[in-house]
């Protein structure tokens, strides 16, 4: 398997993850908006993985935007969601004044998360067409 495949894996069980966490009696919200940010950035870095691009220990998704855009500045129209899911890799892990996000938060969060996932799982397909 090839190393981007192994990274499209890992984020789309973050996806699951998150919305399973978000579903059923007992949602865990807190759990569920990390795991959206942690999709998104490993789907970045498949992309980046596939172009044969250094994978940075970096988990801002502003600056694995900036680096795909280098590749294909298509990846530039991701920024706005990445900034906004950007905070939930730090938000609610630990005791602070508010301790989970709204459900609406979570489901956001999750959308945008499936956007990127689907965007660079697009651009890898199209690629491998060529």
């Amino acid at each position: 398997m090839k190393q981007h495949e192994v990274w499209l894996i890992k984020a789309g069980n973050d996806l699951k993850s998150a919305k399973k966490l978000l579903d059923g009696d007992d949602p865990i919200l807190d759990t569920a908006i990390y795991h959206t940010q942690q999709c998104a950035e490993k789907a970045l870095k498949a992309y980046l993985s596939f172009q044969q691009k250094p994978i940075q220990k970096i988990h801002n998704l502003g600056a694995l935007i900036d680096l795909c855009s280098g590749c294909d500045k298509d990846f530039i129209a991701l920024l706005e969601d990445a900034e906004e899911l950007n905070p939930y890799d730090a938000a609610f892990r630990y005791p602070d004044l508010i301790l989970e996000p709204d459900k609406k938060d979570v489901s956001d969060a999750i959308e945008k998360s499936e956007k990127i996932l689907s965007f660079v799982k697009h651009k890898i397909r199209h690629l491998c067409l060529e």
